[in-house]
């Protein structure tokens, strides 16, 4: 997988393996969590220590000694540099249910040969097929598959990353299969060929993808002879053997630059430090020492005759963006102090007297974010980045003015010591309560983290701000100003001079020797200071037990369970506010979206600084109403729930939010075809067999005539008819989740009863189901087919995910790696809530749907002899490794909260039904499987494909008369 070559700007990445929330993060989980629930995707030794308070007498310890670790990671770590340079990190879990290894090198597209642009991204695809150790080339993925795991790996600019997670009884061999990429890699001439036109089908997938069309032409306005201008993905054009043989080339290039001292190596399991160790050095001290030291880049990212310039980038999108991009010196290297970080939240704020806040005001702009991006160890950019409304493109040069006035206030006025304190007690408070992610996010973090960061700060690196800089304050200040800027819009509208030649990409460059006059707004302003931050930061300890329902009265339901086991005093709440006319029709179902994204925009500046202190809210549509979700601190949350629920009743519905709210609907909508066509495959298919539901291109038909008076309309009508289910997950007692809960309830005066709200239904596939076809933009071709349980039984749901165990790495294997159909191809497991069912899935740019059809059907068949061929034996450890996916404990408060609450959009509430699921798993032998497999052939299936100029269908009218799948 290549990542993009630039990265969104951000404040500085969280390599750790650790989560803390975030206003953005937690929106777009609870979309995740919709789609999860349509889909049902489920060396020397080290003592760490915690660390010390900011100002303490202790803080300047934090600069030396061992790892820091936050007070609530008990996990025990160990850091060894083996013989040939290697280094590694082992984390000791006992209580962790994968095990997990990463490997970073320091190596990535930024390395690539100048005759062979892509030469890392496809080095890092040959890897995974064959070792002398392992020569077949889809062992590594089956091992992994069969042993419950997952893997992957991405090349960056800097790194390229290894990873996977497997049951840790598998993982010493799974390390063994792993160390061999670093040891004997075969580079089979075999698979050559057929891997560069599997890199050629990925840079084809991505070829319509905005954020590499807009930044191969951003390199243009930069210097030529930095690597950030290179293409760096990879194609049949540049992947050949015209200059020199392939594989030979893939050979130097490994040997020039993949060493033991060049690599990072993190390794998390339930074993002791001693044994892991030992793991370690007897797999991976073969892995060659040949002296390499870590790339550096020497160019600059901008010569002094580059700038200031500007640039207009057609999009393919319906999306106008403004970047104001001035070249910085790298701050990594400050990053204990954080200079940069300090300016990007100043720049970044969004409450009141914010640069957005007054850009929103005037009807220009609806978001806005700051930060260092394309850092390379030397040079970075420093990034604002503003989401225009299209009245915003004619007011580029006001805009400019604005954002320089503001950055004149803030060298004037802002830059405070009081103000950094304030910023480094909300991060070491974040880093004091971390929440722990999966073992597989968090080896691949902490390998590029220690790549990156010093080893003592692996952990804290993003969140360690010791002292307070002024100087290097001012000295990134000196460098945002006009005579050192890019600026950069991206559009629909723009017809470029110049086109780019890899993703044709329509650009206009222009050199500039001044900037024209701009008239900044009025009412810009710098933050107060924080009154949201939590003081009340006790844990309360409590016992572990299921979900109890405190309030079950005819119009309310509140369910609560008390946490501690996540050692933080935070509190996961949702309200779902159901109404059966929500989505009754597409109207309705836009002025239900309307009115959520009514909700969180007017209350954006008034909430902005409550969520830089850890207070969360999010307000989001769904088929049955608006859920609203809050994750926060519990000192003080109620405060943030009272204002919500009062803003949802009496608040203003003003023109100006409407139609902000509505710009970006109709946005989301029309941007819907240019989404990757994998992910239009699977929305149509959910919108297909979900209810309710409204699908997008309806939605978007019905928005146009939607007036911000039929929202404030529709909010009395919705209020008028509710049911509120509630659940608070946290660390609370009954008590007070009661009174919070019923403060929300009460207020909101529902009058409905459950029954009178449409239940979450799965529809039954019929024989001969009409073809669907996505609105797409996308010039790939694809074919999604489903294969549906016959039922919601729970042998059904059983059988149907070892099935998908078992299909997923012989379809990839045989579509992917041998036939080279395309390089999105999966199968595997994919219920609708409680209806089971498979999924198939192959996206080629070379292939029509029909013969990927074609060679589905002559998979099916050979899949079909290996089904009759299957032993109790060879079941055993695919059924072990669904058991362990579906026990996998909660890794974090949020998880927890999110699979609670899923738990019950189900006709019934059991907690425990992925423990009964498990049970059911146990009990299959290959008698079951054989005759579920049968079943499931002799069922219909249903498809959705797409080809260039095919017919989109309506999914709402051609699917109107499926019947809801039922328990028979």
């Amino acid at each position: 997988m290549q990542e993009p070559r630039l990265h969104s700007p951000r404040h500085r990445p969280a390599l750790t393996g650790m989560t803390s929330p975030t206003r953005t993060a937690l929106g777009i989980r609870y979309l995740a969590g919709c789609l999860a629930l349509a889909l049902g995707l489920v060396a020397l030794p080290v003592t760490a220590t915690a660390a010390p308070d900011p100002g303490s007498a202790d803080r300047a310890a934090v600069s030396q000694g061992p790892i820091i670790q936050s007070p609530n990671d008990d996990r025990q770590y160990r850091a060894i540099t083996l013989d040939n340079g290697l280094q590694a990190l082992l984390v000791s879990d006992p209580e962790a249910d994968k095990a997990a290894a990463a490997m970073d090198v320091s190596v990535g597209s930024n390395n690539d040969p100048s005759d062979m642009p892509g030469l890392a991204h496809f080095l890092e695809h040959m890897l995974f097929l064959g070792t002398e150790g392992y020569p077949d080339p889809d062992g590594y993925q089956r091992f992994i598959s069969q042993n419950g795991g997952s893997h992957n790996a991405f090349t960056a600019d800097q790194d390229t990353n290894f990873y996977f997670d497997v049951d840790p009884g598998a993982f010493p061999d799974a390390l063994d299969r792993f160390s061999q990429f670093f040891v004997s890699p075969q580079f089979n001439p075999d698979y050559v060929d057929r891997e560069r036109h599997a890199v050629n089908s990925e840079y084809q997938a991505r070829r319509d993808d905005d954020a590499r069309r807009i930044n191969e032409a951003l390199g243009k306005a930069l210097n030529p002879e930095h690597p950030l201008n290179h293409f760096s993905v990879g194609s049949l054009e540049t992947l050949n053997s015209d200059k020199r043989p392939l594989r030979q080339a893939l050979l130097d290039f490994y040997h020039r630059h993949y060493d033991a001292n060049v690599m990072h190596l993190t390794v998390l399991a339930p074993e002791p430090l001693d044994a892991m160790e030992r793991l370690i050095r007897q797999r991976f001290a073969a892995i060659p020492d040949r002296g390499l030291q870590k790339p550096v880049v020497d160019q600059p990212l901008a010569r002094a005759d580059d700038l200031p310039a500007s640039i207009r980038i057609k999009s393919n999108e319906a999306r106008r963006q403004l970047e104001f991009l001035f070249p910085i010196d790298d701050p990594t290297l400050e990053y204990a102090d954080k200079p940069d970080d300090y300016l990007a939240n100043l720049l970044g704020y969004e409450g009141e007297g914010s640069l957005l806040a007054a850009l929103r005001k005037a009807g220009w702009a609806d978001a806005l974010s700051a930060g260092t991006r394309a850092g390379d160890g030397r040079h970075a950019l420093f990034d604002v980045s503003i989401s225009l409304t299209p009245e915003g493109e004619h007011h580029l040069d006001d805009i400019q003015a604005s954002l320089f006035d503001q950055i004149r206030r803030i060298r004037d006025h802002g830059v405070e010591d009081w103000r950094y304190r304030e910023q480094a007690k909300l991060a070491e408070q974040s880093f004091r309560f971390q929440q722990r992610s999966e073992p597989i996010d968090t080896v691949r973090g902490m390998a590029m983290s220690l790549a990156h960061y010093p080893l003592q700060d692996v952990q804290y690196a993003p969140y360690r701000m010791d002292r307070f800089d002024a100087a290097a304050i001012d000295d990134i200040l000196e460098r945002l100003t006009p005579d050192n800027l890019l600026r950069v819009y991206s559009g629909p509208d723009v017809s470029g001079d110049e086109t780019t030649r890899y993703f044709s990409t329509p650009y206009t460059l222009t050199r500039r020797d001044d900037w024209p006059e701009g008239a900044p707004l009025d009412g810009l302003g710098l933050p107060d200071a924080n009154p949201y931050i939590a003081e009340d930061l006790s844990v309360q300890p409590f016992d572990s037990a299921e979900p109890e329902r405190l309030v079950d009265s005819p119009s309310v339901e509140i369910w609560h369970q008390a946490d501690s086991d996540f050692g933080a005093p935070r509190v996961e709440w949702r309200f779902s506010l159901q109404n059966p006319d929500a989505s009754r029709d597409a109207r309705h179902a836009v002025l239900t979206r309307l009115l959520a994204g009514w909700l969180n925009d007017g209350l954006n500046e008034r909430f902005y600084p409550a969520s830089l202190a850890g207070q969360e809210f999010a307000a989001y549509a769904h088929g049955r109403g608006i859920t609203l979700a809050f994750s926060g601190w519990r000192d003080h949350q109620d405060r943030l729930m009272r204002t919500v629920v009062e803003q949802l009743r009496q608040g203003e519905i003003t023109d100006a939010s409407v139609e902000r709210v509505k710009q970006g609907l109709e946005r989301r909508w029309e941007n819907a075809p240019q989404d990757a066509l994998y992910q239009q495959m699977q929305r149509t298919l959910g919108e297909a067999l979900m209810r309710p539901q409204i699908s997008t291109p309806n939605m978007l038909a019905a928005i146009d005539d939607i007036s911000a008076q039929d929202v404030r309309a529709y909010r009395q009508q919705f209020l008028a008819k509710l049911y509120v289910q509630t659940m608070a997950v946290g660390n609370l007692d009954a008590t007070l989740a009661k009174r919070e809960g019923l403060l929300v309830a009460n207020a909101l005066a529902p009058e409905l009863r459950a029954n009178d709200i449409p239940p979450l239904t799965v529809l039954d596939v019929p024989p001969e189901a009409p073809r669907l076809h996505p609105a797409t933009a996308r010039d790939d071709s694809a074919v999604l087919r489903y294969l549906q349980g016959p039922d919601l039984a729970l042998q059904s749901q059983a059988s149907l995910a070892v099935i998908g165990q078992l299909i997923g790495p012989p379809f990839f294997a045989k579509l992917r790696t041998d036939e080279q159909l395309g390089y999105i191809v999966s199968a595997g497991y994919a219920p609708f809530m409680n209806a089971p069912g498979l999924m198939m899935l192959v996206q080629s740019p070379s292939v029509a749907s029909d013969t990927i059809g074609e060679r589905m059907d002559a998979f099916l068949e050979t899949f079909d002899q290996r089904i009759d061929a299957l032993s109790d034996d060879d079941l055993t450890p695919y059924r072990q490794a669904v058991r362990q996916q579906l026990l996998q404990r909660d890794q974090s408060l949020s998880a927890r909260a999110d699979r609670l609450w899923q738990t019950l959009a189900y006709p019934q509430a059991d907690f425990d039904r992925r423990q009964q699921l498990a049970a059911a798993v146990d009990k299959l032998n290959a008698a079951d499987i054989r005759s579920a497999w049968q079943t499931l052939r002799q069922s219909p299936a249903l498809d959705v494909t797409a080809d260039a100029g095919d017919q989109a269908s309506d999914t709402d009218s051609m699917t109107k008369g499926f019947v809801p799948l039922t328990q028979r």
